[in-house]
């Protein structure tokens, strides 16, 4: 048997709709591009979302649409993918690292206080593995201390906080299309907010900052989506709860199954709705093998595995030595993510918990 980590579902639905653009001429960002961003939008729950080429140039965009540049801070998590952080970087701001919840991997607040200083403009939170965040305590410290709250929702689509969408919780959203993300369409990304400055903001900075067509006002970029990539992006909205409710299923029957000693299963937090982007377990000293012996393990076995991540931002080579977090940097080296997405069938997954138990 071979159940690979990521597997993007598509089908006849998302072909037809790629063939009607072909088919249109337009090709480039177009009406069904628009037709997108407001499908986005209303499922998210929020007036805007502004379509971009992929989750990175949403979180540059959206940036940039908050003002951060030269000079300032923006405090980040130290355990979550690179773009977060150098999506900074490229502004010409400084990342700075706090620490994360040991049991959701996501943000912790109390740490974002101790990384706040007179510089510090924003603070990205990442919905980690899908899990949303501890998203009313960070809003609680944007809005005391006056910063503006960007969420990283690029594995959360659908997540909720307490009965809210990711996409609505901050005061922009960031998600990516990647192909193994809930929903994918190749490459592409979307920025969500309630503020009409900032939507008509982040439509100038994608658009080569331009006001009006060739009036440029500001310096911009070309972060458009493709009416290809918004073709299919309509058509996985369509099947995204869909999707996360599989992944649901899948993470459920884990939770109940993996037995062995000595694994720290994933756990969700009081009022959040996890969608399992990944299904990330925590290999500890109390099991017979090391993590990286497991992903070997399974590996051999047919079992697709993969690190997310193996090194915390704070360790990463560009950024290294400017501060630690303790908590980020054992995660690192202890997560293992097992296939969770929606093509594992239930003898798949019956097969994974098994190969897992039977290490013991």
């Amino acid at each position: 048997m071979h159940i690979p980590i990521a597997q993007p579902s598509l089908g006849d639905e998302e072909n037809d709709a790629v063939l009607a653009v072909l088919a249109s001429g337009m090709i480039a960002q177009g009406p069904v591009t628009a037709a997108f961003e407001d499908e986005f939008a209303a499922y998210c729950g929020v007036p805007h979302a502004v379509a971009v080429s992929n989750g990175t140039t949403a979180l540059h965009a959206a940036l940039l649409a908050a003002g951060v540049g030269p000079g300032d801070e923006v405090v980040v998590p130290a355990f979550t993918f690179f773009a977060t952080a150098s999506s900074v970087s490229m502004c010409g701001a400084v990342p700075v690292f706090a620490d994360v919840d040991p049991a959701t991997a996501t943000i912790d607040p109390a740490d974002i206080l101790t990384k706040v200083t007179e510089k510090t403009k924003a603070v990205i939170a990442v919905h980690l593995y899908g899990q949303p965040c501890d998203a009313a305590a960070v809003k609680k410290i944007c809005d005391e201390k006056d910063l503006i709250f960007i969420e990283d929702a690029a594995q959360a689509h659908g997540a909720e906080y307490h009965g809210t969408r990711t996409g609505a919780l901050g005061d922009l959203a960031c998600f990516s299309f990647y192909a193994t993300k809930n929903m994918a369409t190749g490459e592409g990304g979307m920025v969500t907010t309630a503020s009409d400055d900032y939507d008509q903001h982040l439509r100038r900075v994608i658009n080569h900052g331009q006001s009006e067509k060739y009036l440029h006002t500001e310096l911009g970029y070309n972060y458009r989506m493709t009416d290809i990539n918004a073709a299919i992006g309509r058509v996985q909205l369509a099947k995204l709860e869909g999707f996360n409710r599989r992944r649901q299923e899948n993470a459920a029957y884990y939770n109940s199954h993996i037995t062995a000693p000595g694994l720290v299963l994933p756990s969700i937090a009081p009022g959040r709705t996890h969608v399992w982007h990944q299904y990330s377990l925590r290999v500890t000293g109390a099991f017979p093998l090391s993590r990286d012996e497991l992903m070997a393990h399974l590996r051999e076995r047919g079992i697709g595995c993969a690190v997310h991540y193996p090194i915390a931002l704070s360790q990463q080579p560009f950024y290294a030595g400017v501060i630690s977090c303790s908590v980020a940097e054992a995660l690192a080296a202890s997560v293992l993510s097992i296939p969770v997405h929606p093509g594992v069938t239930d003898e798949a997954r019956a097969y994974v918990a098994d190969t897992i138990n039977e290490v013991i």
